[in-house]
C-alpha cells in the first residue's frame, strides 16, 4: 500500500476557467503529499515561480498530517498559458477560489508574494467561507515600490534571450540574491527553468504575464488589497524576510493594523524568497500556526 507520507507527491490536476463566464479553460498541474482524507493547504508560489519551490515544506506538512497541495499557477511551469494572456492579479485570486472548490474542505492558504496577493482577495473578498485560514510570506496590500522594480528588472533582464546553461543561470541568481549562498547543485533551479529549441534556457513562466492590457501591472493599486486585508475574519498569520525590500517594517505593521488578529513573524536572514532563505525557520513558522488552527 502507498504510504501517502513517505511517498513521492501525486500529481493532480485541475481545470479552472481561463476567463470567468468564458467559454476557455486552463489545466494548472499539481503536486499532493500526504493522505487526502486530511485537512487542505494550498501553497502557491511567487511570481516567476513554480510549484517545486515549496516542495520542502510540503512534505513536513504531509507529516504533521496535512494535505498538502502546490500547484503551478496559470502561466507558470506546467500549467497552461493562457491564450487571451489574462494575468491580471485578480485572475489568480478566481482560479484560486476555483481550485478551492475542488477539494474536500476549505483548505489553509499559504500564498507568497503573487500567490499571497491572490489568497488576500481571495479570502477577503471573493469567497471568505471557502478558507481555513491565510499564510502571506512577505507581502501586504502595500509594498516598497524599490523592492517590486528590482524582482519585475530581474525576472524581464533576461526573459527573452536566457542562458546558454544553468550556471549562467545560477550566476544571475547568485547576483541577485547576494545573502544566499550559490548552491553548487542546479536541480532545483533547473525546476524554474525551460531548455529551448535554441539550446537556451529560459525562465518557466509566459512572457506575457507582463502584458499591458491584463497582465501583472494591471489594476494593480493597493486600495483593492488594502480592503481585502481590511475584511479578512480567518485566522491569518504574516511571515516577513527581515532582509526584504518588497516588505518594510512600515507596511508589515500597516497590514498588522489592518488585521489586528492576524500573528506576525520575521524571519532573519531571509529576503523576500522566504521560504527559499531560510526553509527551516519559514516551515517551523507555518508548522507552529497551522498546529494552533487544530488545538
Amino acid at each position: 500500500m502507498r504510504d501517502a507520507v513517505t511517498a513521492p507527491p501525486e500529481r493532480l490536476e485541475f481545470v479552472v476557467s481561463d476567463d470567468l463566464g468564458g467559454e476557455g479553460s486552463l489545466h494548472i498541474v499539481a503536486d499532493a503529499y500526504g493522505n487526502s482524507s486530511h485537512r487542505p493547504v494550498l501553497l502557491l508560489h511567487g511570481g516567476g515561480q513554480t510549484r517545486h519551490s515549496w516542495g520542502t515544506t510540503a512534505t513536513v506538512l504531509a507529516r504533521a498530517g496535512w494535505y498538502a497541495v502546490s500547484y503551478d499557477q496559470r502561466g507558470h511551469g506546467q500549467s497552461d498559458r493562457s491564450p487571451t494572456a489574462h494575468y491580471e492579479p485578480g485572475r489568480f485570486a478566481e482560479d484560486l477560489v476555483e481550485i478551492a472548490a475542488q477539494l474536500s474542505a476549505p483548505p489553509v492558504i499559504v500564498g507568497a508574494s503573487l500567490g499571497g496577493l491572490a489568497g488576500m482577495l481571495a479570502a477577503g473578498i471573493l469567497a471568505p467561507d471557502a478558507f481555513a485560514a491565510l499564510v502571506l510570506v512577505d507581502i501586504t496590500p502595500r509594498q516598497e515600490r524599490e523592492g517590486v522594480n528590482r524582482i519585475v528588472s530581474f525576472m524581464l533582464e533576461r526573459a527573452a534571450d536566457g542562458f546558454g546553461s544553468l550556471d549562467e543561470a545560477a550566476d544571475a541568481v547568485a547576483d541577485y540574491q547576494p545573502h544566499r549562498s550559490r548552491p553548487k547543485d542546479h536541480s532545483g533551479l533547473q525546476k524554474n527553468l525551460a531548455l529551448g529549441e535554441d539550446g537556451r534556457w529560459r525562465w518557466h513562466w509566459d512572457p506575457e504575464l507582463f502584458n499591458d492590457n491584463r497582465g501583472l501591472h494591471s489594476a494593480q493599486d493597493s486600495g483593492r488589497f488594502i480592503t481585502a486585508a481590511g475584511r479578512l475574519q480567518l485566522p491569518t498569520l504574516l511571515v516577513r524576510g527581515k532582509l526584504s525590500d518588497l516588505v518594510s517594517p512600515e507596511t508589515a505593521q500597516e497590514f498588522l493594523a489592518l488585521v489586528p488578529h492576524a500573528r506576525f513573524v520575521d524571519v532573519s536572514g531571509a529576503g523576500h524568497m522566504v521560504a527559499g532563505d531560510r526553509n527551516d525557520r519559514f516551515t517551523d513558522a507555518v508548522t507552529d500556526f497551522l498546529a494552533e488552527l487544530e488545538g
